[in-house]
């Protein structure tokens, strides 16, 4: 799997309370064509949907349960929830799992993207590795499916 460091959200981000992802995807501002009054209006429009790399890269201790949020938003500041991953229990969040998160698709039109971790009871220890990548390593189980 390729990564591209511009792509990366979580780098070994350190997880013990709910938060965002430490990085966030600015799809830019859309432009206003020759003559219009108003700026074009964002639609990545239909096609296949991108891949999120979503994986534990320290196994977790002291929580009940993690889950991740794929999020939106207009402006960087008000954020809305467009999908989200299974509830995962705390024995499964081991170094190495790997979450079977939502991909992207055409309803994430806002100009922001960013990831949100749910954590349900008190994490001591614990970080994820997430990046959008062109096509998930599929030879190894993912989220227990």
């Amino acid at each position: 799997m390729i990564i591209d460091t511009s792509l990366v959200l979580s780098n070994q981000q350190a997880v013990t309370v709910s938060a965002p992802s430490t990085n966030m995807l600015d799809l830019g501002a859309t432009g206003t064509p020759f003559g219009a009054t108003l700026p074009l209006v964002r639609d990545i429009g239909e096609g296949e949907p991108i891949a999120l790399a979503v994986s534990v890269g320290q196994t977790f201790t002291g929580l009940t349960s993690l889950q991740v949020l794929v999020q939106t938003s207009p402006d960087g500041a008000t954020w809305t929830t467009v999908d989200s991953g299974a509830v995962i229990p705390a024995a499964s969040l081991v170094a190495g799992y790997q979450f079977a998160v939502p991909k992207l698709v055409q309803e994430a039109g806002s100009r922001y993207i960013q990831l949100y971790y749910t954590v349900t009871g008190t994490a001591t220890a614990g970080a994820i590795n997430a990046a959008i990548v062109a096509s998930r390593q599929s030879n190894i189980n993912c989220g227990g499916v």
